[in-house]
């Protein structure tokens, strides 16, 4: 982490404006990572395993779009935009969160003869709650003290959703051949993009020289410690070191699934914003 003293105020950090864009950039990627991945995990509802897990699934989304309209309400308060706006108005490549938490669920849509991969929503939750757990925990050591106390609060509620992931990998780790082959191929699948969780973007250097948060190879070796005791707690051979996309969401860089996303995330608030929905 960096030596820069602590701000505890809106008005304090926006006092330097370095500091205020790299907040705002680190920010940025919090919020859109949760806001999408919770929208993946709203599009289980009614199409999970049984109806326990379907409500247990829609909760944790919720519990995750919760956390985002916390993200977007600090930046908000920073003057960057309306909090509401900034999760439904603005264009893909304007949003920071990472490839893996854009991808589609399987094959299909929602609405539309959706063949969507239990396993691949296993592995992801998994993956980028593991990766959540280890960025909230640098978060608590955050020189901006407003982003420490959310972050404190999360916390709680997220080890609560770690658990309910590591139960159902155990569980298909060990259960028949074919959940077993499921699950590796969603690791497999998975892997390819995970590399990005812990990239910090183009204004990597200020986020960790402000002490925002810990520097990107810090996070990346807490994170892959943790993922691989529990892969091989489980029995799961370690798939070494994650790839990257070739797209680089850090960087505004999206899929086309991001932007079928966003449309249908946005579609009813576009249709009068300044209504109070």
């Amino acid at each position: 982490m960096g030596d820069f003293s602590r701000v505890e105020t809106v008005e304090a950090a926006k006092q330097n404006h370095e500091y205020t864009q790299a907040l705002t950039d680190l920010l940025f990627q919090l919020a859109d990572d949760d806001f999408i991945l919770a929208y993946r995990g709203s599009e289980w509802l009614g199409l999970a395993p049984h109806i326990e897990e379907d409500v247990a699934f829609s909760s944790m989304s919720q519990d995750m779009m919760g956390h985002a309209v916390m993200f977007y309400e600090m930046l908000e308060q920073l003057g960057v935009g309306k909090a509401d706006d900034l999760a439904q108005l603005r264009a893909a490549d304007a949003f920071r969160n990472a490839i893996l938490v854009e991808r589609k669920n399987g094959e299909g849509d929602y609405n539309n003869d959706p063949h969507y991969d239990w396993a691949y929503a296993i592995v992801r939750s998994y993956v980028y709650g593991l990766h959540k757990q280890v960025r909230l925990e640098a978060l608590l050591q955050s020189s901006y003290v407003p982003l420490t106390l959310v972050s404190r609060k999360m916390l709680t509620e997220h080890r609560y959703h770690l658990m309910h992931w590591q139960v159902w990998l155990k569980q298909l780790a060990n259960s028949t051949p074919e959940a077993r082959q499921r699950l590796e191929a969603a690791i497999e699948k998975v892997w390819k993009d995970a590399g990005e969780l812990s990239q910090l973007g183009p204004n990597a250097d200020s986020i960790a020289r402000y002490g925002l948060i810990a520097a990107e190879d810090e996070l990346k070796q807490k994170w892959l410690t943790l993922a691989q005791e529990n892969f091989e707690k489980v029995g799961l051979v370690w798939p070494g070191e994650p790839g990257v996309p070739a797209e680089r969401g850090r960087h505004g860089q999206h899929t086309a699934e991001l932007v079928q996303a966003l449309a249908t995330l946005s579609e009813v608030y576009r249709i009068d914003p300044a209504a109070s929905w």
